[in-house]
């Protein structure tokens, strides 16, 4: 599978447990890390009104204005990773320059509450999530000192777009912080995950910026000008109602193609049950040296698949040989060996993301010093994620009782790997494991 569909199959994971999380109430953790944030924004929000001037009737009107178009341009969701990006830009830019920055921080919270209070009032979104939507205004503190420190109305048009990428800068920077610190305290996602869609969501920010910029210069000579990029937001809608679209699609190709995998997982379980058995206990071993190793969260999920999977071509496989209770003659070997062939054939004739894993099943016996089956790779060309199954595989069969041999006690099994490192088995997937059974 390509890399840019490894992306969409990782972005669509992530897509998910946002979806799912978003219409959930928050959990304890959710509801002190978002609390926190919510609060501490509040009281910066609060210091920098207090210190603007007071606003007077044409700067209540624009801020009400502003208000709404934030609202309307947080309804428009562009998801991206864990979370999503929103069209706001086109209304933060110019509002930097039509009002006074310290109300920024106070107009941008108003504005996104309100946009979410449909989904409040629907039952769509729980409204304790009142707290999320406040503390997704923290984003326009650092821009606001920014405009706050530097911006001198009737400088020229360079110094104004030196000041505007300066608060850009500073929005990214501060924004990026806060989105990896939040997501990570409150329901655990790793940093690295985080930094694609951190990209994707500030380069869209920052094609939105120049619009927004245009819309402030435009703006201070004549102030409808401000609220001339509302218009592009309906085009932000069409495209934003697509991606969801296809996102969804994604996500029920995720869900379709983990069906059929633990389908048949079901379907090797009832043709053997010792086979099934095995096949679970080398999935939560696989996924935990995973873990171990710090992989990311699709090949976990290719782990956690070609874990289940990687003796699904025993049901090719007569049971007479299966079961044969003392040593296999030479032509039984070879067909058992034909076993990780036979589950590359079945998981490629469904396709898509179990096409993929069929590769790795391929590749589940063969030998880090390549001396194992079918094509005698060596070290790094085995994929890292077939090394993991090898040697968990190994370990869970050693500690199981076969039909020709009796269990080998852990300690036994433990020296065993310890004694195949470097030759049969990758060493740092041993040395995973020799930790994880400690």
């Amino acid at each position: 599978m390509s890399t840019s569909t490894a992306a969409v199959d990782l972005q669509a994971e992530l897509v998910a447990a946002s979806r799912e999380r978003v219409a959930s109430r928050l959990s304890s953790r959710e509801r002190l890390t978002h609390g926190a944030t919510a609060l501490a924004f509040t009281i910066v929000a609060t210091a920098l009104a207090l210190t603007a001037p007071s606003p007077d009737r044409e700067t209540w009107l624009l801020g009400s204005l502003f208000v709404v178009a934030v609202a309307i341009a947080s309804r428009i969701e562009l998801e991206v990773g864990s979370g999503y990006a929103t069209p706001v830009e086109l209304a933060l830019i110019p509002m930097l320059f039509a009002l006074p920055p310290g109300w920024v921080p106070a107009a941008a919270a108003l504005g996104l509450v309100l946009g979410q209070l449909p989904s409040y009032l629907r039952g769509r979104v729980p409204s304790e999530r009142i707290v999320v939507a406040i503390g997704n205004a923290s984003y326009t503190i650092a821009p606001v000192i920014v405009f706050a420190l530097l911006y001198e109305p009737g400088t020229g048009p360079a110094r104004l777009a030196a000041v505007t990428a300066a608060a850009l800068f500073a929005q990214f920077a501060g924004d990026a912080a806060i989105s990896i610190a939040r997501e990570y305290f409150a329901v655990g996602v790793h940093p690295q995950s985080l930094i694609k869609p951190l990209e994707w969501i500030f380069f869209v920010d920052a094609c939105l910026a120049s619009v927004g910029f245009a819309a402030a210069l435009a703006g201070a000579l004549w102030t409808p000008a401000y609220f001339l990029p509302v218009p592009l937001l309906l085009m932000t809608r069409l495209f934003a109602r697509e991606r969801t679209g296809r996102l969804s699609h994604a996500l029920e190709l995720s869900a379709a193609y983990r069906g059929t995998a633990f389908l048949l997982g079901d379907v090797v379980a009832a043709d053997d049950a010792y086979t099934g058995a095995h096949s679970r206990d080398v999935v939560r071993l696989a996924i935990e040296v995973c873990d171990s190793l710090g992989l990311d969260a699709r090949s976990r999920h290719l782990a956690e698949l070609a874990a289940l999977l990687h003796d699904v071509g025993k049901i090719t496989i007569p049971k007479a040989i299966i079961n044969k209770v003392g040593p296999l003659t030479v032509e039984e070997r070879a067909i058992i060996e034909t076993h990780t062939i036979e589950g590359e054939r079945l998981l490629s004739q469904v396709g898509g993301l179990l096409a993929e894993v069929g590769q790795i099943v391929r590749a589940c016996h063969e030998r880090y010093d390549g001396l194992g089956y079918p094509d005698g790779l060596t070290g790094d060309e085995i994929p890292i994620i077939a090394r993991i199954i090898c040697a968990c595989d190994a370990f869970n069969a050693m500690t199981t009782t076969r039909p020709y041999r009796a269990a080998m006690c852990r300690s036994q099994a433990r020296a065993e790997l310890a004694r195949n490192r470097g030759t049969q088995f990758d060493p740092d997937v041993v040395d995973a494991i020799l930790a994880l059974t400690d």
